[in-house]
């Protein structure tokens, strides 16, 4: 880890008017002796870092720099190391990590406050942030810039690699995917969408030999807003007999009844072959606001039913890229920027910022109609639940709705008088493994770099990070995957 100076100033030395930036660096991983070695001083010199006074664990030392690209390592008790959590790349003395410093001196860290501890939500601890002192002594948040010439040449190197490979890349060499029969009862279809954990799955159509659509964790949603509204004409005895087809078939009427947003669900079937390339699969994925896409494999030589191999998503995408540039980020230079620096995620707005949508965000204590409502208005698929500092508590999801197929609990539970906390605490009480109910609530800090943010992202079921401020978890916004590729794909 590393940040600019306290001290910082323009130095030069060696040739005359050349820009030395002082940079402190950071090991935050303890140890007895603790050397830092670089590019920059020739890999032949060993600094000795020094304890920071109150985190014995926690080593610094501070070397000016020329503007450019670095790399270094750490020599921890007689072994050489590298900071995993940092930029890195391989090179000639083996994994190093790398540092593309830019022309503004006026760098100085301050040390973050510890997150809370005991959490069981997944936030990296930023030892330092950085700030820069202005003229008039106060702090402000660094920005860092790289040029529009390094963005174009970062997007065009993704565009390539996404179009030079194609979506067979995606498919596990084990797994299972799970179609449902479009004749299968509404209520049994997502009791199966709860007990296996999936948010989604295709439809099957024996009689047309054919995938034709798929039924998501929205219908339910809008099953259960029909369902508690008095003039439906769906009750709770149809819906043990009412099938998907029905359903579906129906869903003409709910749009006209949703009257909005809502009424998206009469997109059409999309799919993808296994020879598509993966630009064309994300761009599928994005245009048709979907969260992931059948990949079918549909032969008409023989005459056989077409088979369905995968359900492509962004996250496994995502996961192709991170594991291609991993060893090379340096080819992509958006990747060192944090996320504050790009034009990416939802935000709060600040004070006075009329340009900025407002973050959609609930109290404990609302009740699961307003969340479903948001969910459906807002055309988002997850929403933070905080406290009354609008620090982050917990979320709430499209998918958590299929919790309440559990035991018919829809049946006798009204969406006005529940409120979120109690449908979430439902959720916790299923059978379904605590490791992916918390995947949920990933958080990721403000000055997390766009490479650490998407290998995050590129872990199975992780949609979204919600962006706190280090120590008191107030929600600053929320980054998905879907923002991800926007950016990405310019």
């Amino acid at each position: 880890m590393f940040s600019p100076s306290m001290d910082s100033t323009r130095e030069t030395g060696g040739v005359a008017g050349t820009v030395l930036i002082p940079m402190r660096f950071v090991w935050p991983y303890g140890g007895r002796s603790v050397y830092l070695s670089g590019s920059f001083s020739r890999w032949s010199e060993l600094l000795p870092m020094s304890p920071v006074e109150g985190c014995p664990t926690v080593f610094q030392v501070i070397y000016s720099l020329t503007p450019g690209y670095h790399q270094y390592k750490f020599f921890v008790d007689g072994e050489w190391r590298h900071d995993e959590h940092q930029p890195h790349v391989p090179g000639e003395y083996g994994i190093v990590n790398t540092v593309l410093l830019a022309t503004e001196p006026n760098y100085i860290p301050i040390i973050a406050p510890d997150l809370t501890s005991g959490s069981n939500m997944d936030v990296d601890n930023e030892a330092f942030r950085r700030v820069v002192r202005l003229t008039d002594g106060t702090l402000t948040e660094v920005v860092p810039r790289i040029s529009d010439t390094d963005v174009q040449i970062s997007h065009q190197r993704i565009t390539d690699f996404l179009t030079m490979h194609t979506a067979y890349e995606l498919l596990p060499e084990s797994g299972k995917v799970i179609a449902l029969d479009v004749d299968l009862p509404v209520k049994q279809a997502f009791h199966i969408l709860h007990e296996q954990g999936i948010p989604m799955a295709p439809l099957w159509d024996f009689s047309r030999g054919q995938f034709v659509g798929v039924l998501s964790a929205m219908d339910f949603i809008l099953i259960l807003r029909e369902l508690g509204n008095h003039g439906s004409n769906l009750t709770e005895e149809e819906l043990e007999t009412h099938t998907i087809s029905a359903w579906k078939e129906g869903k003409s009427y709910l749009s006209r009844q949703n009257n909005g947003p809502g009424t998206a669900f009469s997109r059409r079937f999309v799919s993808s072959g296994p020879y598509d390339n993966l630009k064309d699969i994300s761009l599928k994925i994005l245009q048709n606001g979907v969260s992931t896409v059948p990949i079918i494999h549909s032969s008409s030589e023989d005459g056989s039913f077409p088979q369905l191999l995968h359900l492509a998503s962004l996250s496994g995408i995502l996961k192709c890229i991170c594991r291609y540039f991993r060893h090379c980020t340096n080819t992509l230079p958006i990747l060192q920027l944090p996320i504050c620096a790009i034009p990416v995620g939802t935000w709060v707005p600040k004070i006075g910022d009329s340009n900025r949508q407002p973050l959609a965000m609930l109290r404990p204590s609302a009740s699961l109609a307003s969340a479903l409502n948001l969910l459906v208005q807002a055309q988002v698929s997850s929403i933070p639940i905080v406290d009354d500092n609008d620090s982050l508590l917990d979320m709430y999801c499209r998918s958590d709705i299929t919790a309440l197929a559990k035991d018919r609990a829809y049946t006798h539970i009204n969406l006005d008088e529940m409120t979120v906390q109690q449908a979430l605490q439902l959720g916790q009480d299923s059978y379904q493994p605590y490791e992916l109910r918390s995947q949920r609530c990933q958080m990721c800090l403000r000055s997390d770099s766009l490479h650490k943010v998407m290998e995050r992202l590129a872990n199975p079921g992780v949609r979204r990070l919600v962006i706190v401020e280090a120590g008191s978890k107030r929600v600053e916004g929320i980054v998905s995957l879907t923002d991800i590729f926007k950016f990405l794909l310019g």
